[in-house]
Parts: structure tokens; C-alpha cells; sequence
């Protein structure tokens, strides 16, 4: 009998400290039920693709799952293959506060920066 082997693949995103703080915080804050938060690429905007981060009650079959130190990070099984390399930074300043996506995929984004192109 042959022996089959299996070895981990690595997250499509990779999740810097600062990113895995603002999951942290989330979930500290999150509403009953919540069982982590979910990146997916809904079609919106200028340029067709934008990222959204959003509280998640159930895992769906097909959803990446990330075990970070504070709480689980899905990514929609649909969203995967345009962010496959990507990474997720969480950014603060004097004017603004938001998750930061570096995504090797993306071809293009509009002038405002709400959407991108693959």
C-alpha cells in the first residue's frame, strides 16, 4: 500500500502584526454569533473588484480559514485566486485608518482607490 503525502500550502494572504491586531480588536468588539471576519472581492467601483472586510457567523465550504492569535480570518473561496500572494496591513494616520492590500494580481485600480482591476 503506497503511502500518500500531503504537505500545507501556504496562506493565499499573509497577514502582517499590525493586520492580525485590527482582527484581534474586531473580534474584541464583535456582535453575538460573530466567529471571525471574511475578506472577500465583491464587484463594485470604477475599475470592477473592491475588498471587503466583514464580520462572519458560519464558514462556508469553500472559504480559506487563518488561525490568527486573535480570532479566525476567512477569505471567500470566490475571492481566493485574486488575491493569491497578497498582504493584508492594517494603516493608521492623523486623516485615516483602514486595512492596506499589496496584491501582485491587481492590473489596475481607480483614481480614488475604492476598486482594482485583475
Amino acid at each position: 500500500m503506497t503511502e500518500t503525502k500531503t504537505r500545507s500550502r501556504p496562506a493565499a494572504v499573509t497577514l502582517t502584526a499590525n493586520a492580525e491586531a485590527r482582527i484581534a480588536a474586531l473580534m474584541a468588539n464583535a456582535p453575538d454569533g460573530a466567529i471571525g471576519v471574511r475578506l472577500s472581492t465583491p464587484r463594485r467601483g470604477c475599475s470592477g473588484l473592491a475588498y471587503s472586510v466583514d464580520y462572519v457567523s458560519a464558514e462556508q465550504k469553500f472559504d480559506e480559514r487563518i488561525e490568527t492569535p486573535g480570532g479566525l480570518f476567512y477569505i471567500d473561496g470566490a475571492s481566493v485566486l485574486y488575491l493569491i500572494g497578497s498582504t493584508m496591513d492594517w494603516v493608521e494616520d492623523d486623516f485615516a485608518a483602514g486595512f492596506v492590500f499589496n496584491n501582485p494580481n491587481a492590473k489596475g485600480a481607480c483614481g480614488c482607490g475604492e476598486s482594482f482591476t485583475v
